[in-house]
């Protein structure tokens, strides 16, 4: 089976510094990839490449055999995107937004409310879809941006530090809305905390000064280390912005 993301020798400049340099790596289809990093490794970069929203300076993208940026509409439709901070409407209701959000994305008119109420669900969100997202907490804002990105049923989904804000009892739900999607779609986390990764994730890349410094799965990273926390700080040296290691009020 082809990878459903393909990426090679990718370098992105801007100006005269590299945002990633020379980076190869490939995502199997079925996985839930940790996407980790300190600050200014290359993360925003690379999910901004993969979602169609910036080009490489060299190399080659393919998503879901849709290269890059050549077949930039048809590798668009592989993905979902929730961003770090998802572009919502507070005005709106979550069922009218969703169906906007559809809409955007091109799902047929004949087939926009039976995915509207599918994403819906599979969110947790059939209950509120009435209310309007300004009166949502931060936990239910979110799955509305997870939401809006399972529309046009993407292959992939792509979450950008999808915990970040909520409280406890939301992380811990968040978490196991991340592990579900992983059944039927392949999931890149990125995440600044490493027990997420940790938990959620069954593979991990590590990103460094724009350069991939690992990939594999917990065991494998892990092995002859005491901790994830610890293979981070070996590679990437203890770059300024590294990970949390945890929270105190989430595990």
């Amino acid at each position: 089976m082809l990878p459903v993301i393909e990426v090679s020798h990718l370098t992105r400049m801007y100006g005269p510094r590299a945002a990633v340099k020379d980076l190869s790596f490939t995502v199997e289809d079925g996985q839930i990839y940790g996407l980790l990093g300190p600050n200014g490794a290359g993360k925003s970069t690379i999910m901004n490449i993969l979602t169609g929203y910036l080009a490489a300076t060299s190399g080659t993208v393919t998503v879901c055999g849709h290269p890059l940026p050549e077949e930039a509409d048809a590798a668009r439709a592989c993905v979902g995107y929730l961003p770090e901070t998802p572009p919502l409407y507070p005005e709106m209701t979550v069922e009218e937004y969703l169906r906007f959000a559809a809409a955007l994305k091109g799902v047929r008119r004949a087939g926009r409310k039976a995915q509207v109420e599918k994403a819906a669900r599979r969110t947790g969100l059939t209950g509120v879809m009435p209310r309007l997202i300004r009166n949502l907490s931060k936990g239910y804002r979110q799955r509305v941006g997870i939401a809006q990105a399972l529309l046009g049923s993407p292959q992939v989904i792509i979450l950008d530090e999808p915990t970040v804000g909520l409280d406890p009892a939301q992380v811990i739900e968040m978490r196991r809305l991340i592990q579900e999607l992983g059944k039927s779609h392949t999931v890149i986390l990125s995440s600044h905390i490493l027990s997420e990764v940790q938990t959620v994730c069954t593979r991990i890349l590590i990103l460094s000064h724009g350069q991939l410094a690992a990939c594999g799965d917990l065991a494998s990273l892990t092995a002859g280390h005491s901790s994830l926390e610890e293979v981070f700080l070996e590679l990437t040296g203890g770059e300024d912005g590294a990970p949390d290691a945890g929270e105190e009020d989430a595990t």
